[in-house]
C-alpha cells in the first residue's frame, strides 16, 4: 500500500531552520534595542516634540485664535488619530503577544487598559489644569496662573502619548514605532496651535512666551518615552500589560476632554468629520508602514 504521508525534502527543512534562526536573531537584537539605544530611536521619539513645536509656531503667523469651526474639526482629528492609535499600535498587539493564553488573551489588556483609565482619572484629580473655554479649574486648588493651568491640560494627555510611543520603540519594529510616532506628530500640531494661540489672543502674552509655552506642553512626551525605552529591560515581562495601559490613558483623554470640546455649541458635525478622516489616517499609517 502507497504511504500517504509524503517525506519533506532536506532542502525545504534546512530553509524552515535558516528561517527560525534568522527570526530569533531579530528577537534578539529587538531586546539588545531597549538596552542600547541607537539615534534612529533618538530621533524617532522627538518627532511627536517636532509636531507640538510646529503647532505652537503658529503664533508667530496667524493674528488671532483659530476659528471654532476650525478648532472643532482639529479637536476631533486628534481623538481619531489617538483612538486608531490605542486600537491598531497598542491594544491589538497587546493582545497577540498573549496569543499563547488562548481565550484568555484579551485578560492582560484588558487589565492594562483599566489601570491605565484610572491612572489617568487619579492625575486628572491631582493636577490643576484648565480646559479651553473654561473658567473654572480642575484637579487640585493651588492658585496658579490660568496660562499655566492651561499648559498643564495639554501636558496632561501628552503623558500617555510619551509612554505609547515608548513603550512601541522599545517593543516593536521600528517602521511600526515610525508610523505610531508620525501619527502622534500630526495630532500634535493642531494642539500646539490651540494652545498657544489662545495664550497670545486672550493673555496678551508675546509671541515669542506663546511660542515657549506651548512647546513646553509638548515636552513631556520624549521625556516619558525615553524614560520608557531606557527601563524597557525591567518592563519586558509586562509589555502586552502596558501598551493597554498607554492606549486606556489615552482613551481616557479622548473621552474626558477632546470629545466633548469638539461637540459644544455650533459646528459640532465638523468634529465628526475630523475624527473620521483622523481615525482612518492613522489606520493607514499603521498598517502601510507597521
Amino acid at each position: 500500500m502507497t504511504s500517504l504521508i509524503k517525506p519533506v525534502p532536506q532542502r525545504e527543512i534546512e530553509e524552515k531552520k535558516q528561517g527560525s534562526g534568522e527570526r530569533t536573531a531579530q528577537i534578539l537584537k529587538k531586546k539588545a534595542k531597549g538596552m542600547n539605544m541607537d539615534h534612529n530611536t533618538l530621533l524617532g521619539v522627538l518627532i511627536p516634540f517636532v509636531g507640538t513645536t510646529a503647532g505652537a509656531a503658529c503664533v508667530f503667523f496667524l493674528k488671532n485664535e483659530l476659528k471654532p469651526i476650525i478648532q472643532k474639526t482639529l479637536l476631533g482629528f486628534a481623538s481619531g488619530v489617538m483612538v486608531a492609535a490605542s486600537v491598531w499600535s497598542l491594544l491589538i498587539p497587546s493582545m497577540n503577544m498573549c496569543e499563547a493564553m488562548g481565550r484568555l488573551a484579551c485578560l492582560p489588556a484588558s487589565i492594562g487598559f483599566m489601570v491605565g483609565i484610572l491612572m489617568l482619572l487619579l492625575l486628572d484629580r491631582l493636577i490643576p489644569h484648565l480646559h479651553l473655554g473654561s473658567d473654572e479649574p480642575e484637579g487640585h486648588m493651588c492658585g496658579l496662573k490660568k496660562t499655566t493651568m492651561l499648559v498643564l491640560a495639554v501636558t496632561l494627555h501628552n503623558i500617555p502619548e510619551g509612554m505609547a510611543v515608548g513603550v512601541v520603540f522599545a517593543g516593536f519594529t521600528l517602521a511600526a514605532a515610525l508610523a505610531l510616532s508620525l501619527g502622534i506628530a500630526i495630532q500634535n500640531f493642531p494642539e500646539g496651535a490651540i494652545i498657544s494661540l489662545p495664550l497670545r489672543s486672550e493673555s496678551g502674552m508675546s509671541r515669542k512666551k506663546a511660542f515657549a509655552m506651548g512647546t513646553l506642553s509638548g515636552i513631556v512626551e520624549p521625556i516619558g518615552a525615553l524614560a520608557t525605552i531606557a527601563a524597557y529591560r525591567y518592563l519586558e515581562p509586562v509589555l502586552p500589560v502596558l501598551l493597554a495601559l498607554a492606549a486606556g490613558a489615552m482613551i481616557y483623554v479622548v473621552v474626558e476632554e477632546l470629545i466633548p470640546e469638539s461637540a459644544q455649541g455650533s459646528h459640532s458635525d465638523m468634529g465628526t468629520i475630523g475624527f473620521a478622516v483622523g481615525f482612518v489616517l492613522m489606520m493607514i499609517l499603521d498598517v502601510a508602514l507597521g
